[in-house]
């Protein structure tokens, strides 16, 4: 492989992380990177249907796009009736066809650098991303030269300020910060998990050092960025006990259980010296593993952010809110000049918690469909390939546990993988786990996956 490969590998990685994380330049304020990308795929998708002239678009998009439209009109009866003026999901349905636009982008980009797309290779550029993002994130702690020059061309990310940020005193990346970064840390850690169980039986088991040694930076630098990327941890951790148990001798006689001892071992032993020696360490450390630190010197489990979770529950106090809201999702402060009720911290109702959020916001059946969105996405993705079906299911788990603490939203996720044809990832998979077909090429044209 030549070096311009290298390079064109390089720029398919930072377009995977302006989508993955988004963020605007001081240059360009009001787009962030999705949105470009999401344009992009514009000149993209006209260029290919008009190859084949056809404007068709898959079933399962158009079922998708007609329950985010339910979901965007609830939302909107409920700001109209309650007389309020925070529209933050009555236009869900642009939303996520801004997510599949650059994920159309993005998958085109990948494609034409590697001559195919799939899963696995997709998988891959999400783990190396969350790798780079996590070492970006200490050299902008360690470098006060980067962190300035950063900060003077970034206005903010795709859902705080840097302001915020700085103030927070919290490591973050480039776009990567709080439990956004939190959600895609523990996506990635599923996924590896998922791929080294999957990778002894094929011709790739060589990779799996790799694999150990990006979970153990994302695991441990991920948390010190955002505590939410334990979910993903405890997840991909279970999942190893699992498979441990019900496939021991498989287990046993592949590559994984060895290098997972070397290098987490490794990684304790330095983590501890560490601790015991730079002062600054011990407080990232603390704070990224807060419920190890409190279980192993109290006893109990005891995290400072899932205290402030308690205080954050509260439930509708009148039928009208159940059922459709009270039309307000962020603060009322800072969105509504007319507001004149009660002061919250955070968001309204002083809730960070995703699922009550949407209560307050548009009400119980409201939530339900957006419970249901998110299933229908995962579904999709479970027919296309079922090879994958345990790894998005598992992807769905971390959205809804997730809600517990936050809104937040792994459509995005959903949406790179809709963007690829089920044909072009099994000639992918045929190519991996057979020698005998790396030589092949792709000679029948690749089927647009937004065909029906």
């Amino acid at each position: 492989m030549g070096i311009l490969k290298y390079i064109y590998i390089i720029i398919a990685g930072i377009l995977t992380s302006f989508y993955l994380f988004p963020f605007e330049f001081t240059f360009l304020p009001g787009v962030n990177t999705k949105m470009a990308m999401a344009g992009f795929s514009l000149l993209i998708l006209l260029f290919n249907k008009a190859k084949v002239r056809d404007l068709l678009v898959r079933k399962d998009l158009l079922i998708l796009t007609i329950i985010a439209l339910v979901f965007s009109l609830m939302c909107f009866v409920s700001v109209v009736v309650n007389s309020t003026n925070d529209m933050t999901y009555c236009t869900y349905f642009v939303s996520m066809w801004v997510w599949l636009g650059g994920a159309y982008t993005l998958t085109a980009c990948i494609r034409s650098v590697h001559g195919y797309v799939s899963v696995r290779l997709l998988l891959n550029y999400l783990i190396a991303v969350c790798v780079c993002q996590c070492i970006l994130a200490l050299a902008i702690e360690m470098i006060p030269s980067m962190k300035q020059f950063l900060n003077s061309i970034i206005v903010g990310f795709d859902f705080v300020e840097m302001d915020r940020l700085e103030g927070s005193e919290r490591l973050y990346g480039i776009g990567a910060a709080l439990d956004v970064a939190g959600i895609r840390f523990s996506i990635a850690l599923v996924a590896i998990a998922f791929l080294a169980t999957d990778l002894y039986k094929t011709n790739q088991s060589r990779y799996l050092p790799l694999y150990v040694m990006a979970f153990v930076i994302i695991a441990i630098v991920g948390n010190m960025i955002a505590r939410t990327t334990t979910v993903g941890l405890i997840i991909a951790i279970v999942l190893w006990i699992v498979c441990f148990f019900l496939d021991h001798e498989r287990f046993r006689n592949s590559r994984l259980m060895p290098w997972l001892m070397v290098i987490v071992g490794v990684a304790v032993t330095y983590s501890v010296y560490k601790y015991n020696t730079d002062q600054y360490f011990k407080e990232q450390i603390t704070f990224a593993f807060e419920g190890f630190f409190s279980l192993a010197n109290e006893g109990v489990w005891d995290v400072t952010s899932n205290n402030n979770l308690k205080n954050m529950i509260v439930f509708p106090d009148n039928l009208k809110t159940w059922l459709i809201g009270d039309g307000y999702l962020e603060n009322p402060r800072a969105t509504d000049p007319y507001y004149v009720g009660p002061f919250y911290r955070g968001y309204y109702m002083g809730t960070d918690i995703g699922y009550l959020r949407i209560i307050f916001y548009s009400g119980i059946f409201t939530l339900g469909v957006f419970i249901f969105f998110f299933y229908k996405s995962a579904e999709s993705c479970v027919k296309q390939f079922s090879r994958y079906k345990l790894l998005f299911w598992l992807i769905l788990l971390v959205n809804y546990i997730v809600w517990f603490k936050v809104a937040t939203d792994v459509f995005l996720i959903f949406a790179l993988f809709m963007c690829i044809s089920r044909e072009e990832d099994e000639s992918a998979e045929r190519e991996m786990l057979l020698p005998e077909y790396m030589e092949e090429k792709y000679e029948n044209p690749i089927s647009d996956p937004l065909d029906i």
